[in-house]
């Protein structure tokens, strides 16, 4: 028996919708959708590997505890109880925050676990909350939340209808995107050309999405800002500045021209590693084009100046007439409204016990979750639940955080690996599959460059005596409100009555009730045909709502205190924070950085384990510029000591051109094969850790954002044994 199932691919951003063909209950193909109004039959290799996932005999199908001799599976009753109650012990022998956890970016591709994890978080009765948002993109959140009012509020390129892009620090090819929903970018990149664009790329790297574009230039990593605010002060400086078509309030642009001053960019230029003249050149294209954007990504996200890097990307598009207007920078109008669901995003509430770093939009810096565990005192965390991450290989400084878990009181994971992280865990709660589950992107319709929406069914029931994610967050966190008393009850009554709807249902339920009070349901009015699930779940390839919009001032949410619908161009507390980035004019920058780098077959670190991801040559070398192992005498294939001032690691060394000079680079997401771990295929391609060299010590002080990329490091030649 053959059938044929459509959905959309979780292993990226890039949401593609894929034709799932099973004969006889078995995969037998996945192919692109070529009737997806955003993909449109499009997919790269990470598709296919959801057999792979599907099929693992590694992953985790039902609850294991620790035990004596190893690990046990046990019942889910019994998994979920003794979960609670370790929970609840640790608290209450301390605190409330001695129990922290964090979520991992798995959780966004998740319909159950992203409707439901913030139900976990408010049952743990907790501060101490974690993730991979201050990994990777909390300067891109925060610089919004203070220029638009939300942290949710994020333009995208409309790079279908644009004349010139500029991307900083960012490699769509590979990633298809990054915030910004795009599958197929090297189609609509070769159509910016054929319409007569042009493409622009800085990176420290001629990375993948280089090779495609007219110009590319290397840029010293961590230098980003600079070039930014030049770019700007010659806008200003040659009188291009073109706001006058706004149809939104715009405070600070007296402050913001000022604040760009002193950063011609003669004064940059060294540091930046381009020439004045390039600089000056680079802004005029971007400012003389008929429609314009700029975008920026890891690069400019995971360096010290994050949220100015990421600030300055929107001023940019401002000051420059690309922004809220075809072919520049511009919201989404998803489906299910984010903004109107979440309360007000929010920054400095309390802050981290051990640095005093603010929270922001509820979560304190990963890059202190260690520290969090080590250092004693009240609120110290001695209990810890994650969902669907592995801190260890993708925070700063691993080593560190692993020895801090095996201290742990009590550690619970919702997780179908046994991997670098979870093996630490007391109690291991695995959810299903993603192709045994039913799907809607709520987070990615946020970030999509065309407005688009679509249902994915599962494509397998769950085999008997599995659960869902929903089903186990839903479990768990009613039986920790029940532990915590009379408080606790009326939450657990109404959790326990979702939970007796099954996962599926429950999701069902409160996302068709964001749907109707979205921005394209029905609401009160059952006359108008809106955007529902069971709408959803009868159009098998997805719902076409049209291209970007402007939709400013509508979008924009009230400030507080009267403050009125409006963009600050040049938020306070980030223009103070160029002082910093200004003093590094006068320093020399340390002889040899290290980036990272995405492979074009992996997400992140659990993708490692699916054969035909990692099959082929190996992918986990440190990239040379060949003038840099001169001294060395490296050849391609030696090995090479890579130290930082926090760790080292052991790596083969590949010599590049494709480098700028200073910079070598390491790919993200491996270091597996340690101990009591349980992914066969990862410990054959296990290779090393760059979060081995990442320090803690060093974040975005704005957004927390831990600094993964510019790391100062020296290299040793490893002689063969």
């Amino acid at each position: 028996m053959e059938r044929i199932v459509h959905r959309t691919c979780t292993l990226c951003e890039a949401c593609c919708g894929i034709e799932v063909r099973v004969e006889d209950g078995r995969i037998a193909a996945i192919r692109g959708d070529p009737r997806d109004p955003l993909s449109q039959g499009r997919i790269c290799a990470k598709a296919a590997a959801l057999q792979d996932l599907h099929e693992d005999p590694d992953r985790l199908r039902y609850p294991i505890r620790r035990s004596g001799g190893g690990w046990e599976r046990i019942g889910w009753r019994d998994a979920l109880r003794l979960a609670a109650e370790g929970i609840l012990g640790v608290q209450r022998k301390r605190s409330g925050d001695a129990a922290a956890i964090y979520l991992g970016e798995p959780v966004v591709h998740n319909l159950g676990a992203i409707l439901f994890s913030d139900l976990l978080v408010a049952a743990l009765g907790t501060s101490r909350r974690f993730s991979s948002n201050s990994l990777d993109q909390f300067p891109k959140q925060l610089a919004c939340h203070w220029m638009y009012g939300s942290g949710f509020l994020i333009p995208v390129p409309d790079v279908d209808r644009t004349d010139h892009l500029l991307l900083i620090g960012a490699n769509p090819v590979v990633s298809n995107g990054s915030l910004m929903t795009a599958p197929g970018i090297r189609d609509r990149m070769d159509r910016i050309r054929e319409r007569g664009g042009r493409i622009v790329v800085i990176d420290p790297r001629r990375s993948e999405t280089a090779e495609r574009a007219d110009e590319h230039h290397f840029i010293r990593p961590g230098a980003d800002p600079l070039l930014l605010a030049a770019l700007i002060h010659c806008v200003f400086a040659e009188d291009r500045v073109r706001v006058g078509e706004l149809r939104a309030p715009l405070r600070g642009l007296p402050a913001l021209s000022e604040a760009v001053a002193d950063f011609a960019p003669e004064a940059v230029s060294e540091r930046v590693g381009i020439s004045a003249e390039k600089i000056r050149e680079l802004a005029r294209a971007f400012a003389e084009a008929p429609s314009a954007v700029c975008y920026g990504r890891m690069g400019t996200s995971t360096v010290a100046f994050g949220t100015a890097a990421s600030w300055l990307i929107e001023a940019l598009n401002i000051v420059t007439g690309n922004f809220d207007r075809p072919g520049g920078a511009m919201f989404t109008n998803p489906p299910v409204d984010v903004l109107k669901l979440q309360p007000p995003t929010a920054r400095g509430r309390w802050s981290s016990r051990t640095r005093g770093t603010p929270e922001f939009m509820g979560e304190l810096p990963t890059a202190t979750l260690a520290e969090e565990i080590e250092t004693p005192g009240e609120h110290q965390v001695r209990a810890l639940v994650t969902l669907a991450g592995n801190p260890v290989l993708s925070s700063p400084a691993g080593h560190r955080l692993r020895e801090a878990l095996a201290g742990l009181d009590f550690m619970v994971s919702i997780d179908f690996y046994l991997n670098e992280t979870t093996r630490h865990a007391d109690v291991i709660l695995p959810p299903v599959g993603p192709l045994e589950r039913d799907h809607f992107d709520v987070a990615f319709q946020l970030f999509s460059v065309r407005n688009t929406t679509r249902w994915s069914p599962a494509v397998f029931e769950p085999p008997d005596g599995t659960r869902n994610d929903a089903e186990i967050i839903l479990g768990l966190a009613s039986r920790l409100f029940r532990g915590r008393g009379l408080s606790g009850r009326v939450n657990a009554l109404g959790l326990a009555a979702l939970s007796t709807l099954g996962g599926e249902r429950a999701s069902r339920l409160v996302l068709d009730l964001a749907l109707r009070t979205g921005p394209h349901g029905s609401g009160l009015r059952p006359w108008k045909q809106g955007i529902t699930v069971k709408r959803l779940r009868r159009s098998a390839h997805g719902i076409d709502l049209g291209p970007l919009t402007p939709c400013l001032p509508d979008r924009l949410p009230d400030r507080p205190v009267g403050g009125g619908a409006q963009i600050d161009v040049a938020p306070k507390e980030i223009v103070a924070d160029l002082d910093r980035a200004r003093a590094t004019l006068a320093e020399t920058a340390p002889p040899l950085l290290m980036i990272g780098r995405r492979e074009a077959r992996t997400v992140n670190s659990w993708s490692h384990n699916l054969p035909s991801l990692v099959k082929g040559r190996m992918r986990c070398v440190l990239h040379v510029h060949p003038a840099d192992a001169e001294a060395l005498r490296l050849q391609t294939g030696d090995r090479v000591r890579v130290k930082s001032r926090v760790g080292a690691v052991e790596v083969p060394v590949e010599l590049t051109d494709t480098l700028m000079r200073g910079v070598v680079s390491l790919p993200h997401g491996y270091g597996h094969g340690v101990p009591g771990t349980q992914m066969e295929v990862a410990a054959k391609h296990a290779g090393a850790s760059m979060n081995e060299l990442t320090d803690p010590a060093e974040i975005d002080p704005l957004s927390g954002t831990a600094v993964l990329s510019g790391i100062p490091v020296e290299l040793e030649r490893c002689e063969p044994e």
